[in-house]
């Protein structure tokens, strides 16, 4: 005969075990994803969605029934913006995948940045998945083309974008280089004005040209003509006279 006393206690003991863990891992994943949720996001608000979803469910006025129509060209306008702001997004989320996987392979990033990343992720393509439904709803078959048509003009933008840097740096360039210009001109002309003042100067007397120098007087000294005033020989005739006499 079956004891089935003795074989319940195996059977509530696994029922025991197996309710636990399916308590335990229910209170984990809830708790997972509040945290998540609590955790900063990884991207700003998303204005060019807010303000698409503005325009396709706008109220009407006070006092009126029906909301004011919005054309077509202004949502499909207000679609290609939100398509743009998705492209950049996903294209920062693509990029910056692999090097976050590598820093938290290291440890040198946590848990809390890499599951911000991966809900930001996850946010992208459920982003991407809603544009491409919004497309075919304004126009048929309009989700196949819309992220070309976008990333044409996110190109368009960004080549607008460097253009304009370029410009600005070229004109505050060539502001600096006038700068530069009349202060080399200046001190140029400074230069030659120096210089013309040196050569128009009058030269300095020398020492030959002085009146009274030293070698009149070691002329005067020496008794030469100049000094006696008698001319040479007036006393050797003065004595042949005398012995004429």
């Amino acid at each position: 005969m079956v004891d089935w006393v003795s074989l319940s206690v195996p059977f509530a003991y696994l029922g025991i075990l197996v309710g636990s863990l399916a308590t335990f891992s229910s209170l984990y994943r809830k708790r997972k994803a509040a945290k998540s949720l609590s955790l900063e996001p990884w991207f700003p608000p998303h204005l060019q969605r807010d303000i698409y979803l503005s325009l396709l469910h706008l109220e009407p006025e006070p006092g009126k029934v029906k909301s004011p129509a919005i054309p077509d060209g202004v949502l499909k306008a207000a679609l290609l913006q939100r398509a743009i702001e998705d492209i950049k997004r996903i294209l920062e989320v693509r990029n910056a995948k692999q090097a976050l996987s590598n820093l938290l392979q290291r440890g040198s990033v946590g848990d809390d940045l890499w599951q911000r990343f991966s809900r930001a992720e996850k946010e992208a393509e459920a982003e991407l998945r809603d544009v491409v439904e919004e497309a075919n709803a304004l126009q048929p078959n309009w989700g196949q083309t819309i992220f070309q048509s976008a990333n044409e003009m996110h190109h368009n933008a960004n080549l607008r974008a460097k253009l304009g840097e370029i410009q600005a740096k070229g004109k505050r360039d060539r502001e600096w280089w006038d700068q530069e210009k009349a202060t080399i001109q200046s001190k140029f002309m400074k230069e030659l004005d120096e210089d013309e003042k040196e050569n128009t100067k009058p030269p300095a007397a020398s020492a030959l040209d002085k009146p009274g120098s030293d070698e009149d007087a070691v002329l005067v000294e020496a008794g030469g003509p100049a000094a006696s005033g008698v001319p040479t020989g007036s006393k050797g005739a003065g004595k042949k006279r005398k012995g004429k006499k």
